[in-house]
This record gives C-alpha cells, structure tokens and sequence, in this order.
C-alpha cells in the first residue's frame, strides 16, 4: 500500500475540513516493548500520521531532547533493523495510519538503497525523511524508494528560495515537511504569521501537503501552526515524556500518549472555531 496511505490519510484530512496531528517518537527508545507500546497507542490517541525515528550516533539536525531520545535507543541495543521489526508489529494491528522513517544516511548507505527500501516497504514504511541527504545526492536513494512505493519526503526550510525550492521538491512525494525555524529540533518557537506565507510558497511549488515541524512543543503552538499548515509536527515534547517517566518510575507510555491526546485534541479543533465563525457570517 506504502504511499497511498500517505494519500489517502491528508485527503481524508482536507475534506474534513482540519489539518493532521503527525507525532514523533524515536524507535526503541527506552526499550523494544516500551516502544512498541507507544507507537500502537498513538493513533488511538489521534495520531494522524507517525514518524518513527531510527537511532543514529551524530543526529545533527536535533535539539537535546531527541540526542537523548536517540542515546537511549543505542543503549538498549537499537539497530536499523529493529526499528523496522518494529514497523512490522505495528503493522499487524494497524492497515491505515501512515507510517515515516525518520533518520539519517549512514545507515542506509550501509544497508544499500536497494535492500533497504525493499525491507522497509515490506515492513510497512510509507515515508522516509533523510535529514542529511541533500537533493543532488539522493537520485540513487529515490530510484530505489520509488520501485519499493515508499515515499521520499524532502525538507524545505526559512532559507529555501524559490530555485532552490523547485530543486526541493522534485521527487518528493506523500508531503513536504517544512522546518519553521533556522536550527535544531525542539529549542526555537514556530511563528505562525511567519509559517503562514512559506506554507503557501512549498505548497504551491510542490502540490502537495506541507507538514511544519520544529518549534512547536505546547497544544497551543500545535493549534496556531494546525491553523495555517496542513499538519502539525511534534517530537521533542513527546521524547521528553519518556524522559520524564524513567525518572519518576511511572508509566512511560501512559505519559507519552497522554501528551500526544493533548496536542492532537489542540490540532484536530484548531480550525473549528474559524469554521464557526465562517457560518455565522
């Protein structure tokens, strides 16, 4: 099925009327079995879309909360391949919620293109997000997804002009993700007047969704973003609830997804007041 989830899912979205809840969580982290746990409660606690990272020892692109998201997997043992173990699993359970890979080249570079997108389609992957892959370098890599069905989901970000961005989005597919500010994940706040016009400028030059991620941690970040975007991406504050519940000795999952409700609650009634306020004009 792999990218025809990913379609499916926003079209369902759009003629709903509201924008997607995507949800971040890093495969293994603290455990197999913990992981596992989170990742098929998700969309019973309104995960649209998830993103499943896959660990990797420099994650250059992330804040703190997710470096330390990726420690702990490493040290429970966490390889590429049980991060797609876990993909499989969840897909015994679940046909319908996209499912994104999330990580960096190294690791697929060893693997080799061709094996790698043929184990995760086979696993149920839909997506892929390559954070360190720029477009000029990715022919090979897009080649392979695309004979698997998988989608290669680009960046674009605050920098990205308008040559650079029709570079950007050729061979992209399923979404484009947008990261709202200039940095690493999980540190600056997503400025939705700023969000706003950029949203508007990838969609138009990709036709397809615009995910927006980095910066946005609260429901109420979630919501001003859900407004303008077509999803909202939220990881670190979700890592850092497992963070949170290894050091209290409470129940990781239960915090994880709690979090997760409440951001997709913010996200899934963002645009319903402005829909209200359409009808009584």
């Amino acid at each position: 099925m792999t990218k025809a989830r990913i379609d499916a899912r926003f079209a369902k979205l759009k003629a709903e009327g509201r924008a997607a809840f995507v949800a971040y969580v890093m495969g293994g982290d603290p455990d197999a079995a913990t992981s596992l746990a989170i990742l098929k409660g998700l969309p019973a606690a309104g995960a649209d879309l998830i993103e499943l990272g896959f660990p990797f020892s420099d994650p250059m692109a992330e804040g703190p909360p997710i470096q330390r998201a990726a420690q702990r997997s490493l040290a429970a043992g966490t390889k590429l391949k049980g991060v797609l173990a876990l993909a499989k699993a969840f897909r015994e359970s679940d046909q319908a919620t996209p499912l994104i890979l999330m990580g960096y080249m190294n690791l697929l570079v060893s693997w080799g293109f061709e094996g790698f997108a043929k184990a995760a389609a086979e696993a149920g992957v839909d997506g892929i997000i390559i954070v360190d892959c720029p477009p000029e370098e990715a022919e090979a890599l897009a080649d392979a997804l695309d004979a698997a069905q998988v989608s290669l989901i680009r960046l674009a970000t605050p920098t990205s002009d308008d040559a650079r961005l029709e570079t950007v989005v050729r061979r992209t597919s399923g979404f484009v993700y947008y990261v709202s500010v200039a940095g690493v994940t999980g540190v600056k706040e997503a400025d939705e007047a700023a969000v706003a016009p950029a949203v508007v400028r990838v969609r138009k030059a990709s036709g397809l969704p615009v995910a927006v991620g980095f910066g946005i941690k609260t429901p109420e970040r979630a919501a001003a973003i859900a407004r303008v975007a077509d999803a909202a991406v939220v990881g670190s504050a979700l890592v850092d609830e497992v963070a949170a519940g290894l050091a209290e000795g409470g129940d990781v999952t239960a915090k994880v997804l709690a979090k997760a409700k409440a951001l997709a609650d913010a996200v899934h009634a963002a645009r319903l007041p402005q829909t209200a306020d359409a009808g009584a004009r």
